[in-house]
């Protein structure tokens, strides 16, 4: 398979074939992520991506799950996005999942039509980066919208019947009342999007970003483990949607939780607690254990 620079997927797409479909992000410009600031966004002529679509048939056979890449693949004209995704379900006939990370300025770009026909030509998860529902945090961030655009945004996808799953950042408000402040507001802006998932990371720094230069010259100062567990609580608390399925296993957490919420809040919560109050080091991931 042809592929340009390196290539990000999220965790539950592991078993996806990744297919290249922007080289980059449109955005770029959020001052944690260090995932495509090598290289300037531009689209992959549809000759090159249909070619790679061949490439993967001769190479896989038929296969039931695609993921496109790079950052921020909605952002392609929407005919383009359309023959893409025909030609993924002509080409594999079991086919059954087409996944793409999303942004909130290119998915607010599309009206709701090219939404829908999106998902009804296959488009069936986005995953769309929240990060938080804090609108003084996410301009700090530099997420390109606000609050009520994020909203906007993740609620034309649901409304679009695109399974979403939100990812929020743990930590991201650094020490303090902020980071209260932060774990509230992105519970509330959960509970006003409903997304279908709700999968949390925690802020790492990642040389050559904003972040880790505002660390390093103590600007930002890192909450410890137990603080980015006392935000996990806090969104758990306050969210009140039901049926939404909470991801916390990814490989940044300290504390690895999961499960349906509100089904199994009682029992998130308690898994939560009890680190809290031992404060025991033993019960978390180590250092070398965690990773983006």
């Amino acid at each position: 398979m042809r592929y340009e620079g390196q290539i990000f997927r999220p965790f539950s797409e592991a078993n996806s074939y990744l297919l290249q479909c922007t080289i980059g992000c449109s955005h770029n410009q959020c001052t944690f992520c260090g995932m495509y600031k090598d290289r300037k966004y531009r689209v992959r002529s549809l000759e090159e991506i249909k070619e790679d679509i061949r490439m993967a048939k001769a190479q896989y056979g038929d296969l039931e799950k695609v993921f496109l890449c790079d950052g921020d693949a909605v952002a392609i004209e929407t005919d383009i996005l359309l023959e893409i995704l025909q030609t993924l379900y002509e080409t594999f006939p079991s086919l059954r999942h087409v996944g793409t990370y999303v942004g909130p300025q290119s998915t607010l770009a599309k009206s709701m039509s090219e939404l829908s026909a999106l998902r009804a030509a296959g488009l069936t998860k986005a995953y769309l980066g929240v990060e938080t529902g804090d609108d003084r945090l996410l301009a700090e961030i530099k997420k390109g919208v606000t609050a009520a655009q994020m909203l906007q945004a993740g609620q034309n996808l649901v409304k679009a019947d695109i399974n979403l799953s939100s990812m929020v950042l743990l930590g991201i408000a650094g020490k303090g009342e902020r980071a209260r402040e932060h774990a509230i507001a992105t519970a509330e802006i959960t509970n006003k999007m409903k997304p279908r998932y709700l999968a949390a990371l925690t802020t790492t720094p990642v040389p050559g970003t904003v972040l880790y230069h505002k660390v390093q010259k103590g600007e930002f100062e890192l909450p410890d483990p137990f603080e980015t567990l006392e935000e996990m609580k806090l969104i758990f608390e306050n969210i009140t949607m039901d049926n939404l399925k909470f991801v916390g296993v990814h490989a940044s957490n300290y504390l690895p939780v999961s499960g349906t919420l509100q089904k199994d809040k009682a029992k998130m919560l308690e898994a939560v607690n009890a680190v809290l109050e031992t404060r025991d080091t033993g019960a978390l991931r180590s250092e070398q254990m965690r990773g983006l």
